[in-house]
């Protein structure tokens, strides 16, 4: 008999939950640091103010999305908790009906009725939560809600996203701060979005325009505001 070769097999569902929250995490550091400084700037700030107004939103944004992304995650895995809690009481008190349900999902999945109550009966014999879990909640370990992987996640890159445009604008000549942060975080906006759809498996090109287009957006949206604000200052 020919033997049966293993071969990796790539999938990108198991980088679901930090690569949402790492892109997350940069993008928002990138646009909305880039965005405070030209706005600060294009208000007519002198060049230590610009710089304060930048570390401040660095550290401000990297709090506020870890205690964001904590809160919502911990919702969502408290959700989880409570549903297998339900399931797990629905299995204690009518095991014959969750067995039922099983195979009808099955059958509605395009299994045959004979083979659908079989393989729920496998399944369950085998670990009976773990299989409504999966096959009637829709729970799976790649999938679940991991608050402090998240809320570090999005601090960490919320914060090297910031950190790039406060660079940026270190760096430059004070009459030279709007052009320089905006052109070099569109560009670090580009290689966030052409990296994280590669990661993600999805189209490079989407990716890159996507985040690239709302960048420049929010960015000259904050320009117009802070031109119009030190005008009338």
């Amino acid at each position: 008999m020919p033997r049966t070769r293993k071969h990796p097999e790539r999938h990108y569902a198991d980088r679901i939950g930090w690569l949402r929250a790492a892109v997350l995490g940069a993008n928002d550091g990138i646009i909305s640091t880039a965005s405070l400084i030209v706005g600060v700037t294009a208000a007519n700030t002198d060049p230590s103010g610009v710089l304060v107004a930048g570390i401040s939103g660095l550290v401000a944004g990297a709090m506020s999305m870890a205690a964001g992304e904590y809160v919502s995650v911990s919702s969502q895995a408290d959700t989880e908790k409570a549903d297998l809690a339900r399931e797990r009481r629905e299995l204690a008190q009518d095991g014959e009906a969750e067995y039922e349900e099983l195979a009808a999902i099955y059958v509605g999945r395009g299994l045959e009725p004979t083979l659908a109550h079989q393989v729920a009966h496998q399944l369950m014999a085998h670990d009976a939560l773990a299989a409504h879990a999966r096959d009637e909640l829709g729970l799976t370990e790649i999938h679940q809600a991991r608050p402090i992987q998240a809320a570090v996640a999005s601090a960490a890159t919320f914060a090297v996203g910031a950190a790039l445009p406060l660079i940026l604008a270190i760096l430059s000549p004070p009459t030279g701060i709007i052009p320089v942060v905006v052109l070099g975080s569109l560009v670090c906006l580009a290689l966030l979005g052409g990296v994280a759809a590669r990661t993600g498996g999805a189209n490079m090109a989407v990716g890159i325009a996507r985040v690239t287009l709302l960048g420049a957006l929010a960015m000259a949206a904050t320009i117009v505001i802070g031109a119009l604000f030190g005008t009338v200052a």
